[in-house]
């Protein structure tokens, strides 16, 4: 697919992020004003609430974008998501309205700059579940603690492994993250302790946003969990590794991923999506019928992380890799998550589990870039991690390049400040 030529002249660069092929939506305000719907073109906000109320763009309900997340739009369902995205398309391109017309003067009256404007959580979190289903962060973690040979659970390759998450902790990209405190159980002793973590870390993953619901006690298949996706985020599943390395026996995770997960402000649909998709990939054993894909499930997105240490002057790039690493989809997980009977509502989010490649280069953690703490990284500015310090912020980014274009995600990012009260008397 090539670029979508637009009059708005800034949405026609290469490598822009927010083409008209793009046209992600978020939530977004201004001083002064509150928070609406709106989508990303070029360098600017558009704003969907003015556009309803001028009768350029139908959402499906009245006032549907006069809302602080999306929820209501993503309500409405398929139909109305194409409509949206169609009447944009129309009203942007090239020629597809008159320069120096009402339908012009409106759309231009209700842009402003990104710089000027602050980002807002897009949607309402309803529930949030994160899964376990990229193959080497599975194989390199379990490798860590349980040797190769055992590296992955017997039934990793047959089942989406998750846990349920807390939605009340999920944040918009630019919000600061306090370093969490927990129970700490160091080898060396014989009972715990309660201090900050010591081994704060990152996970490079895709969030899928669920647009549509399901019924309780009634299964979807991975077809029709795909139609139920709205749209993927960034996220960044902040983890305190010490924490979780004492608490998660035998139910999993619960403090050490409950403080924090960042995501991007803009949700990139699927239809925008829709030209990158790719497989997942060959399977050594079959899966079980209700899981398997009948076409592309996967997309071919690249991803980098980024820290810059509050001492740096600039930020040191410390891992690429690209979403189609992925061993299970987001469809495949979702129709998983029914499989049960179990109900999704609009406004889930479900994480992809931390993207890695098979290169050194390509690891989504911090676990795995210094392996447990044993092979500290030396960034480009002179500073040394095995994981994140106070003061460090953090950037994931996301892009999928067309022809002549990129779909981007806009950046996550979040800042560590430090434990609001430090332990006394912690054992080091």
């Amino acid at each position: 697919m090539s670029l979508i030529t637009s009059w708005v002249e800034s949405a026609n660069k290469t490598d822009g992020g927010f083409p008209l092929n793009n046209l992600p939506f978020g939530v977004y305000s201004t001083a002064g004003q509150e928070p609406v719907c709106c989508t990303a073109i070029g360098d600017f906000v558009l704003d969907l609430d003015r556009l309803q109320k001028a009768g350029l763009v139908d959402g499906g309900a009245a006032n549907v974008f006069s809302s602080d997340s999306l929820n209501g739009f993503m309500a409405q369902g398929q139909v109305a998501w194409d409509r949206v995205r169609q009447q944009l398309i129309t009203l942007l391109q090239v020629d597809g309205i008159d320069t120096g017309s009402d339908q012009r003067s409106v759309i231009e009256q209700a842009m402003t700059a990104m710089t000027s404007v602050r980002m807002r959580l897009p949607f309402k979190v309803a529930e949030y579940t994160d899964f376990f289903s990229g193959r080497h962060h599975a194989e390199n973690v379990g490798t860590m603690f349980r040797g190769k040979e055992n590296a992955l659970s017997p039934n990793w390759l047959h089942i989406p492994i998750a846990y349920n998450g807390r939605a009340s902790t999920v944040v918009v990209s630019g919000t600061d993250v306090v370093r969490p405190q927990g129970q700490l159980k160091s080898p060396q002793y014989d009972a715990p302790i309660f201090a900050p973590c010591r081994r704060l870390d990152i996970e490079l993953e895709m969030g899928a946003v669920i647009g549509q619901p399901s019924t309780m006690g009634q299964p979807v298949s991975v077809d029709q969990a795909d139609a139920m996706i709205f749209g993927y985020v960034l996220l960044n599943d902040w983890s305190a590794r010490d924490i979780q390395a004492w608490e998660y026996q035998p139910l999993g995770p619960f403090q050490a991923k409950a403080f924090a997960t960042s995501i991007s402000p803009w949700v990139v649909t699927r239809a925008a999506l829709e030209p990158f998709r790719v497989s997942t990939p060959p399977r050594e054993i079959p899966l079980l019928p209700y899981l398997e894909e009948r076409k592309p499930l996967l997309y071919d997105i690249d991803l980098e992380v980024a820290i810059q240490p509050a001492e740096a002057a600039e930020e040191s790039v410390i891992s690429r890799t690209n979403y189609r690493e992925m061993y299970y989809s987001a469809a495949q997980q979702l129709a998983h998550h029914t499989s049960s009977g179990c109900a999704m509502n609009t406004g889930d989010l479900l994480g992809s589990g931390t993207i890695s490649g098979a290169d050194k280069s390509a690891l989504g953690s911090l676990l795995e870039m210094s392996w447990g703490g044993k092979e500290p990284l030396t960034l480009p500015t002179g500073e040394i991690r095995s994981f994140i310090e106070d003061g460090d912020t953090l950037i994931l980014r996301g892009r999928a390049s067309g022809d002549g274009f990129c779909v981007g995600f806009g950046e996550c990012t979040g800042k560590i400040l430090p434990a609001v009260t430090p332990v006394q008397g912690a054992k080091d």
